[in-house]
């Protein structure tokens, strides 16, 4: 079986992107799929991949997996590229909308990338302390589509953010599906640099989208930052996040920011 791809990336977190369309890829070879073609130096290499699929309602609707062969409710920075894919192989215009396990999503290509509409953010009212390692971590839990734990640090470059990531990541609190954890710094009123260890992926990645409204968001309710948010990313990229507190929510959340074809190309399996 002949797969044709592209690759793209948005703020450095990169995705295998496939049109299933006709439905020629079947479900049952999916995670193996994944798995290989996402591997580093063996396969393609990227932080997920992505198969869009047709769907009677929406425009499209995609089924989105990690790099370890697990489905994903959602991922910001992977939105964007979808609908930039999308607009390209003809499944949708400029705007579309499309179905996702964390419900639908409205994208608007922009000259450069893509505007998408989210998934509301449920917050936390307080913020938590977890015994980690032997030493006590503040973090804030936000559920942004998918869970996201937020640190907030004094020195993002001192962040031991795949060792103590993972811990937290795999803490009891968050068991059993665990929680992607973001480690953010003040970089302004309105503005973050943020570092994040993705659960599925399973180490630190360039870039991720949920994770910036997860730390935007809480930002807004315990730090007093005002819509929006701009962070700057570990790929060297910046995200916008727009949002709307109300009560244990933030609502009106939208992502902003580039998406780009880095190739095309084929694959035999």
């Amino acid at each position: 079986m002949r797969i044709e791809f592209d690759k793209m990336e948005g703020a450095g977190n990169d995705f295998i992107l496939v049109d299933n369309r006709t439905g020629t890829i079947p479900d049952r070879l999916k995670t193996r799929l994944v798995i290989d073609c996402c591997r580093q130096k063996f396969g393609i290499g990227a932080d997920g991949m992505l198969f869009l699929e047709r769907d009677d309602e929406f425009d499209f609707a995609w089924d989105f997996f990690n790099s370890d062969g697990s489905r994903a409710e959602m991922c910001g920075n992977a939105a964007r590229c979808v609908a930039r894919f999308a607009n390209r192989i003809g499944a949708a215009g400029g705007v579309m909308t499309f179905r996702t396990l964390a419900g639908s999503i409205r994208a608007e290509l922009a000259p450069f990338g893509a505007k998408v509409g989210l998934t509301d953010a449920d917050l936390p009212a307080s913020e938590e302390r977890l015994d980690v390692n032997g030493s006590e971590v503040e973090l804030w839990a936000v559920n942004s589509g998918i869970p996201h734990a937020v640190v907030l640090v004094e020195d993002l470059e001192a962040a031991d953010v795949p060792g103590q990531g993972r811990a937290i990541r795999r803490h009891r609190r968050f068991a059993p599906a665990g929680t992607n954890v973001n480690f953010i710094a003040r970089r302004g009123t309105s503005r973050l640099a943020i570092r994040t260890y993705e659960r599925g992926v399973e180490d630190e990645t360039l870039a991720c989208g949920t994770g910036c409204v997860a730390a935007s968001v809480a930002a807004g309710r315990f730090l007093g930052f005002s819509s929006p948010v701009t962070l700057e990313t570990r790929g060297g990229g910046e995200l916008t996040v727009h949002f709307t507190l109300a009560g244990d929510k933030a609502i009106g959340v939208s992502l902003e920011g580039g998406a780009r074809l880095v190739f095309s190309g084929a694959i035999e399996v």
